[in-house]
């Protein structure tokens, strides 16, 4: 990941002979920057990345120096030299990804730390934050190996471990651990709180008058103009432009829009298999972005640069810069979520009346009237930064401000209903728009949802285009084609068992021996959202799928799931599971579907496998650890 920079032209040839080295060594870095804190993130969506930040911003209110970095950038081999530095800590901020996985910059860490079991970090002050949801299986496994890794290597744990759950309140857990975090380190180190409550700005900004528009950057991740020249190979941060070329609604009837869109990546030398997860980057509202505009009283179209006030900091800028704040607010930052505590507290200082202040700071605090407040004004009520400007007539700040501490928008991740065997050139994706109204009777509507519903196949005769890369998976068929396969996809969740049914199809053209191609598939009425109805029944009919079970939950009195299906078929799944070595796969909902589904086979192990629960729970978890029971979940 080389920095682009510009140099006077007399300079440039010896800069392009000279390779630039990258400063891999953090210890030095912070030595020449004066910092003693260095806070590390695993991130996958950036929230761990945004603790990361408040973390090192926070040090400064207590006398101490902190910068965030990530882990990939870093040679982590150093960690045992940081006792050099004096008062030192490492913080991390730790995301669980998939399946107990770690996040992809934080992968190479993990692998450092599985392999050294001679690396000695006596010297190593550290505290880790985890950063995970417990509807899931492995919860907060990353943070917690990396927590009880560093011991194991004899570093020093100055701090508990904080667990974060997504599936509550992640906020309110971030907040309870870090307030009797700090204290804890002020009496370690012996420090002082400076008690200094004032906003701290990490970006100063700058307002071009006069600058080539060409230099202006108009909604690329990465390079500027690299959606005008496309260069493989893609990735998240090089994405690839791909034409819409099928955009039609799946279901039926019903209040509900669930939409099949295909993409087109013919010649993007972009590869893909089933089960993998496409990653797309959605554009805000053009409404909401103007209201925004409107309500704080600014040009939208003003060319700006938000620059670090830290200039050894490797972020240069929040976001890709110059632009200009429509850019930003529409490519760039998150602006549909309920705003996070830090947020509120840094905009209170705007808020022209004593009380607005006062309730800012206060649901920024983790004072249990305060955090009640927070979770029924802002989360409850899903207030996004508009809805706050809206009802608090008297906050108004400065919109650069704003767009500092704005998250950023992060590509949203739909697993591929498509097979490459038999579609090399296209992806195609399966999705529910997302549209609720709030209890302030606002209507809220899902960014990358509502972005793709309205990308037409041709847009006043151009093509629609969906910035796009690739996410590897380990949502796989198994190796051998002769293994049955057990799916278990309600809803969209049927999204990645389109492409194993193609491939299986496929498979089978080849003249290849092939499995029991088993389908559970649910939905709320059959004649409404009865998703790939025609494709299935054709499988079916093929003998690609040897079974196709289905359960409509609200067609009759009780509702039926897909786990009463499992229930009713538990002679024919066991025999598949326990004796012709089945492998099986859940898609979908995370907290009560694929909790269900794992209970109904523990059921299923008891009774036709004689076994008490411990055992059927084990049992379970083996076909898990052997890759025979894989799950593709989101809560």
């Amino acid at each position: 990941m080389g920095c682009v920079f510009s140099l006077p032209e007399d300079r440039r040839d010896a800069a392009e002979r000279a390779p630039t080295t990258r400063e891999t060594s953090f210890i030095e870095k912070m030595k020449k920057t004066g910092k003693n804190i260095i806070v590390f993130y695993g991130s996958q969506t950036g929230t761990a990345e945004e603790f990361a930040n408040r973390l090192s911003k926070d040090a400064q209110r207590y006398g101490m120096k902190g910068m965030a970095a990530d882990p990939e950038e870093y040679d982590m081999g150093e960690l045992s030299r940081l006792s050099e530095i004096e008062n030192s800590l490492a913080i991390f901020c730790m995301a669980t990804y998939g399946e107990g996985d770690p996040t992809d910059n934080a992968q190479d860490f993990y692998d450092w730390l599985q392999e050294n079991d001679d690396e000695d970090l006596s010297g190593l002050n550290y505290t880790v934050f985890a950063l995970g949801n417990k509807t899931y299986e492995h919860y907060n496994a990353m943070g917690k190996y990396v927590d009880k890794r560093l011991e194991e290597l004899r570093a020093n744990r100055i701090f508990d471990l904080g667990l974060g759950d997504d599936d509550g309140n992640l906020e309110e857990d971030f907040i309870s651990w870090r307030e009797q975090f700090w204290p804890a380190i002020c009496e370690h180190f012996g420090v002082e709180a400076l008690g200094d409550d004032s906003s701290i700005r990490q970006y100063e900004l700058q307002e071009h008058t006069d600058i080539n528009m060409n230099k202006v950057y108009t909604g690329e991740i990465g390079r500027l103009k690299s959606f005008e020249v496309q260069k493989p190979p893609f990735d998240s941060k090089n994405p690839f432009l791909a034409p819409v070329t099928v955009n039609r609604r799946l279901n039926k009837a019903g209040d509900r829009h669930l939409m099949h869109l295909e993409l087109d990546i013919t010649g993007s030398k972009i590869r893909y298999e089933s089960g993998d997860h496409v990653a797309v980057f959605p554009t805000n509202d053009s409404a909401l972005v103007n209201k925004l505009g409107h309500i704080l009283g600014v040009d939208l179209d003003v060319v700006i640069s938000l620059n670090n006030l830290d200039d050894e900091s490797n972020k240069k800028h929040p976001f890709p810069c110059p632009t200009t704040y429509r850019t930003a607010l529409t490519h760039y930052l998150d602006i549909t979520h309920p705003p996070r505590t830090n947020v509120l507290y840094e905009l209170a200082q705007y808020a022209a009346d004593p009380k607005d202040q006062e309730n800012m700071r206060k649901m920024a605090s983790s004072s249990p009237e305060g955090k009640a407040l927070y979770q029924s004004w802002v989360l409850d009520a899903s207030r996004n930064i508009l809805a706050i400007l809206e009802d608090m007539p008297t906050l108004r700040p400065p919109i650069d401000h704003l767009c500092e501490l704005m998250p950023r928008l992060q590509a949203r991740y739909y697993s591929i209903a498509s097979s490459s065997k038999v579609h090399p050139n296209s992806i195609h994706i399966c999705a529910v728009v997302v549209e609720y109204k709030t209890k302030t009777g606002r209507m809220n509507k899902g960014v990358a949802t509502n972005w793709l519903k309205n990308k037409l196949i041709s847009d006043n005769g151009h093509k629609s285009t969906v910035p796009m890369y690739i996410r590897k998976s380990q949502f796989r068929l198994p190796f051998k084609a002769t293994n049955p396969v057990i799916m278990i996809g309600p809803g969209t969740g049927i999204a990645p068992f389109m492409g194993f049914i193609q491939e299986r199809g496929w498979l089978k053209e080849q003249g290849k021996e092939v499995g029991e191609t088993v389908m559970y598939f649910g939905c709320r009425h059959k004649n409404e959202d009865y998703l790939y109805q025609e494709e299935l029944e054709e499988a079916e009919k093929n003998g690609v799928l040897t079974q196709l079970n289905v359960a409509f939950s609200r067609d009759q009195e009780q509702k039926v799931y897909v786990q009463h299906l499992l229930k009713n078929n538990k002679e024919d799944l066991w025999k598949l599971i326990h004796t012709e070595n089945a492998h099986i796969y859940i898609c979908g909902d995370a907290r009560n579907m694929a909790k269900d589904v794992q209970t109904t086979f523990h059921e299923i192990a008891e009774e036709m496998g004689g076994m008490v629960r411990t055992q059927a729970t084990d049992y379970i978890k083996k076909l898990m650890t052997k890759g025979r029971y894989s799950q593709d979940v989101w809560s």
